[in-house]
């Protein structure tokens, strides 16, 4: 299944189209919001900056809860 997020992705684009990554970003170390705000940079920046050791398994939690997202959002239109 093709991936909606990648390391190249905004965490700004991750955080905003879908919320639910806010969790899975701080589960893995990111603080993904500062002052209210998304954090800048990539995801494979900040995965890099914040120590993140799988970078594949944070892209497969990431895209899951994308997708859970995208559900919600058809089921609800």
């Amino acid at each position: 299944m093709k991936q909606t997020l990648t390391l190249e992705s905004t965490v700004e684009e991750a955080v905003v189209r879908y919320p639910q990554t806010v969790k899975i970003f701080l589960k893995h170390g990111i603080p993904c919001m500062v002052c209210g705000e998304p954090l800048w940079g990539t995801i494979g920046e900040n995965a890099q900056k914040y120590n993140v050791k799988d970078t594949e398994q944070l892209l497969k939690e990431l895209n899951d809860a994308a997708r859970e997202s995208a559900l919600f959002v058809n089921k609800n239109e």
